[in-house]
């Protein structure tokens, strides 16, 4: 993605997995946090160099954070076939823990777009089961209707497009009705946010100021 950007593998269940780790510049800049970047679906060609993927890593770096994307099971240089979440939702935790080795006591984010916002809120729930939850989730096209989303804490970012037509936008305000909890609408914003990407990246940065 750029010139601080270092490519890796790490081992989950299924075998080797590609990864890709933007740092903040200068690259001798101590990260103030870490955040895990999720692409959409495999089977769709979704990779870790989706561009909605990149526009996240970016917005993350330029807050001073590391941002770590992974392709997922069958992608690219990943080992394994595609597991409908569950091992992805595996595979995003061997992630989160070699981050967390590389980079201890630091914040994490969590991020996704279209069906790795499905892995990332199901990575959070474990989380909190587990009592260390990322102190943050941020949702690019939330796979509401698509795949069961589970509940996702108050300070979730939510970002869609107005025009979404793969992930109507009447699902994802279905699922988070009941949580009453506010998302961002792009107007005029497609499915993968055609020039709209600086809506993403500025929603990201505000939020982090804020």
């Amino acid at each position: 993605m750029n010139a601080h950007t270092q490519e890796f593998f790490i081992t989950g269940a299924a075998g080797a997995l590609e990864c890709a780790l933007d740092l903040p510049d200068p690259a001798d800049a101590a990260p103030r946090g870490i955040a895990l970047v999720a692409h959409p679906h495999p089977l769709y060609g979704g990779t870790m160099d989706n561009k909605v993927a990149q526009t996240l890593a970016r917005a993350f770096v330029s807050i001073g954070y590391a941002a770590a994307r992974m392709n997922f099971r069958g992608v690219g240089g990943s080992a394994g076939d595609h597991d409908e979440g569950r091992g992805e939702t595996d595979d995003m935790a061997v992630l989160l823990a070699h981050m967390r080795q590389q980079m201890p006591d630091l914040p994490v984010a969590l991020a996704g777009f279209s069906f790795g916002t499905f892995v990332q809120a199901q990575l959070q729930q474990r989380l909190i089961t587990q009592g260390v939850p990322a102190e943050r989730l941020i949702l690019v096209g939330a796979a509401a209707g698509k795949w069961a989303m589970p509940p996702v804490p108050a300070n979730t970012i939510l970002i869609h497009g107005e025009l979404d037509d793969t992930i109507a936008l009447t699902a994802v305000m279905d699922w988070l009705r009941p949580q009453d909890i506010v998302v961002r609408v792009v107007p005029g914003a497609d499915h993968f946010f055609h020039r709209k990407l600086q809506h993403i990246k500025n929603a990201v940065v505000e939020s982090w100021r804020a």
